[in-house]
């Protein structure tokens, strides 16, 4: 069953009983299967989220980048086949025909989620091509899939029902945050079933959007992307990529000498980061992972604990907990404990 199902009771501003936790996963450059990379892969896939993505990466990179994703989607599948593996699409610089082969044959591999994206204009050393008609916005991706969902998938058989996520970008504002409703709405009439948003470090940013959108006429549950706030150079480097600044609290956390203090303050700003977003009535949580299994699972490990998932993995239970005042320093250390460093 593909992944639409588990928002099926959304309702906008009003906090989920049973939130999703899902993560992203990148296609590693080792080939090996006993590489380090492959091992957090396994490790994060073991932890059993709700679904997990798979990119394809980053720059409009195609060809081998591709192939080690279908590598992470089928070793998902092959593990766990009750497990949805939601594959990244960009479609900027390739043609309609392109597009369609890919989702053709992951389909036939057993794919039936995916994310539509534009995805990042190529490096300069590979300019988009000028001589066929490629394809440059993710809503006319969300349309291609449906097109072919129709064409290939038997309407009477609901597990084969294809689900489309989609970006959102709460961190925008003024224009920028108009064009981003307008295009969510578009791509709502077109067949998304939910969006995942890019990073942010507000939750009124997300909450001011899920408001903007409900205004609008959107419908779309908006998934909040959140990044483990424990490796500053990392959140350095996406900033610019991305343009969204890192906060000056955060940049402060990490000037900490403290070890011990600054992994039970970065934690905490996560785990509020989070908690605001739940309260402000996110359906789930989407964890970028960078395919480092320690900074994840250790949210994880807090979560639980502090009875913010009432199962993990689970789509059943009752409401979890309000958020302590101050980290538990003692789950901190339950989770730090059981994970191997370094990894």
């Amino acid at each position: 069953m593909s992944t639409a199902h588990l928002y099926q009771d959304y309702q906008p501003g009003v906090p989920s009983t049973h939130p999703t936790v899902s993560f992203e996963l990148y296609p590693p450059r080792a080939q090996a299967r006993t590489s380090s990379v492959w091992t957090g892969i396994n490790r994060l896939i073991d932890a059993a989220p709700d679904y997990v993505s798979v990119t394809f990466g980053a720059g409009g990179a195609k060809g081998d980048s591709r192939d080690r994703s279908v590598q992470v989607l089928m070793n998902v599948l092959d593990q766990r086949r009750k497990l949805p593996a939601v594959a990244h699409l960009t479609c900027l610089g390739s043609t309609r025909g392109d597009m369609a082969m890919i989702i053709r044959l992951l389909l036939r591999a057993g794919i039936r989620d995916f994310l539509a994206l534009r995805g990042d204009p190529p490096s300069k050393d590979l300019p988009l091509s000028t001589e066929v008609e490629t394809m440059t916005r993710a809503v006319d991706l969300v349309y291609l899939i449906r097109e072919i969902e129709a064409e290939v998938l038997d309407p009477d058989r609901p597990e084969d029902r294809v689900s489309i996520a989609v970006a959102a970008y709460p961190a925008s504002s003024g224009q920028a945050r108009a064009n981003d409703i307008a295009a969510l709405l578009e791509k709502q009439r077109a067949g998304a079933d939910y969006a995942i948003t890019q990073v942010f470090y507000d939750p009124a940013q997300y909450d001011s959007m899920v408001r903007e959108l409900t205004l609008a006429g959107g419908r779309l549950p908006l998934i909040p992307g959140i990044m483990p706030l424990n490796d500053l150079r990392r959140l350095e480097a996406l900033e610019r990529l991305s343009g969204v600044p890192v906060p000056q609290r955060i940049v402060d956390i990490h000037r900490n000498p403290d070890d011990s203090l600054r992994v039970w303050q970065s934690l905490k700003a996560t785990i509020e980061l989070i908690a605001g977003v739940l309260e402000a009535g996110a359906p789930g949580i989407h964890l970028y992972t960078f395919n480092r299994p320690r900074p994840v699972l250790d949210v994880v490990e807090y979560l639980r604990g502090g009875g913010y998932l009432n199962r993990y993995g689970s789509t059943g239970g009752t409401s979890r907990m309000p958020l302590p005042p101050d980290v538990d320093v003692e789950l901190v250390g339950l989770a730090l404990r059981r994970l191997t460093p370094g990894v």
